[in-house]
């Protein structure tokens, strides 16, 4: 029996390659996503923390600490809405990803799905050779004998 070629393999290879790229990307967004995110929760901690330590301190040295911190608290609310920004686009990247990884893996499947149909169609045409290649072989043998 001859072997199973298939012409679009290269296709298919190219494209499981190709997802398996894009999801790697995704896994890498979403680690950068991930540790963005838990440096904006580290910094409101760290804002809550003061907020805390200050309130449970004495009148008289909570009145200098309050407007130390008043005065810096523009840089951390400055650095807090940058992690937003950074984290909204993150997110937006990773949207845009995951539909790439998805249209990746439907062409892969779909090339799948094509190339088990074609070796069905294969298998069905080899199996009908064979059995033509007996029928010729039985009637020769029949003719011979008789």
């Amino acid at each position: 029996m001859k072997r199973f070629v298939w012409r679009l393999q290269r296709v298919l290879d190219i494209r499981e390659k190709e997802e398996q790229k894009k999801t790697a990307e995704l896994l890498e967004l979403t680690d950068k996503l991930a540790v963005t995110r838990g440096q904006l929760l580290i910094e409101k901690k760290k804002i809550e923390n003061i907020i805390n330590s200050i309130k449970s301190e004495n009148p008289r040295k909570r009145l200098g600490r309050q407007e130390f911190f008043l005065t810096y608290s523009c840089i951390s609310n400055k650095k807090i809405n940058k992690l937003k920004e950074i984290i909204g686009y993150l997110e937006l990247q990773q949207k845009e990803k995951i539909a790439e990884v998805l249209k990746a893996k439907r062409s892969k499947e779909g090339l799948k799905r094509l190339r088990t149909e074609a070796k069905l169609q294969f298998i069905k045409e080899q199996e009908k050779y064979e059995q033509k290649e007996l029928d010729d072989g039985s009637t020769i043998s029949f003719v011979r004998n008789h």
